[in-house]
């Protein structure tokens, strides 16, 4: 597919489209796409940066295009959970950027470290399209606030790192509120052994999109690896600091406490 008008999608989401200025799809969007309009079961193995939020919005869009219909109060459509406030914002915005000439289409935000009131609020009539973070999510079905009996599509957006973040059991008691019947978008940028296994529990004879090479490293930068208990990383750091031949230092840690520290 070289254009966004042979996936046949409706005229709405072409219009959108032609309006953000969206001309040639990219791998992962050419993949996934006509797959996704065809309600199979997706594995995307793709980085961010890679256009997969088209990828996955889109046929969405189009599906709640062609079937017209009032989500029951205080439930979702479609349900995209991602891992990070920003992210989860940043989907929402997409969704309704290409789907700004879909009328009536309530789209939805659920993230933490806001109140949750409003969120409470704008479920309270249904929505076509709930974007959330895990923890949050299961705040709101745990107040009654949402159900998730009526949900036709789940996506699952960067999977690996909701691992990372210790979303995981948190995913798990999402999917078991799901019906069974439904369309699962699974999209992660490299596939540990628990991503793969929670994959193979939730997908239904899924088609695997990969992108780009999983787990890939830039050949310039030379790596080591040092084995330290938790209460020895601190002084290590320091020691690896105190190089005179390191001019510029990243460091990458789990937590912001972590990080103040």
């Amino acid at each position: 597919m070289t254009s966004f008008n042979e996936f046949g999608l409706a005229e709405p989401i072409l219009r959108a489209l032609a309006q953000e200025k969206y001309i040639t799809p990219t791998p992962i969007q050419a993949q996934t796409i006509p797959l996704a309009c065809q309600n199979r079961d997706v594995i995307g193995i793709a980085q961010t940066g890679t256009g997969k939020t088209a990828a996955f919005a889109l046929p969405i869009l189009n599906h709640l295009f062609n079937m017209r219909q009032r989500p029951p109060q205080k439930s979702c459509r479609v349900q995209v959970l991602s891992p990070t406030g920003e992210l989860t914002g940043q989907i929402a915005d997409s969704f309704r950027a290409y789907g700004r000439h879909i009328r009536p289409l309530e789209i939805a935000l659920a993230i933490g470290g806001v109140p949750i009131n409003r969120q409470i609020r704008a479920l309270a009539r249904g929505v076509e399209v709930l974007v959330a973070t895990p923890g949050r999510l299961l705040d709101l079905v745990n107040s009654r606030a949402l159900r998730l009996d009526q949900v036709e599509v789940l996506v699952l957006d960067e999977a690996d790192r909701m691992l990372d973040m210790g979303f995981i059991h948190d995913v798990k008691k999402i999917i078991a509120r799901l019906p069974k019947k439904r369309q699962t978008l699974f999209f992660s940028a490299t596939l540990p052994h628990d991503i793969q296994a929670l994959a193979k529990d939730i997908l239904r004879n899924p088609v695997r999109i990969e992108v780009t090479p999983t787990a890939t490293t830039v050949e310039k930068i030379s790596q080591s690896l040092y084995h330290v208990d938790k209460h020895g990383k601190f002084a290590l750091l320091r020691k690896l600091l105190q190089d005179p031949a390191l001019q510029r230092t990243l460091v990458f840690t789990r937590t912001k406490r972590g990080a103040n520290k």
